[in-house]
């Protein structure tokens, strides 16, 4: 992989990292009572020209 590649790839996933974060922390913050409950998660990546689709779970505690 070239160097330009790896760095749009470290960019791009640093992008949904911190914005995902961000989603996150809002949407607990505007939850009535979600202090100690943990919440399943979700995260769908495509890339459709490739044919790939990956999913990841996890629980988040609130």
């Amino acid at each position: 992989m070239s160097e330009d590649f790896n760095m749009s790839m470290r960019k791009f996933l640093k992008q949904v990292g911190v914005t995902s974060q961000q989603a996150i922390e809002n949407a607990l913050r505007n939850a009535p009572d979600s202090e100690g409950k943990s919440y399943e998660a979700k995260v769908v990546l495509t890339i459709e020209e490739l044919g790939l689709e990956h999913v990841v779970t996890g629980k988040i505690e609130g």
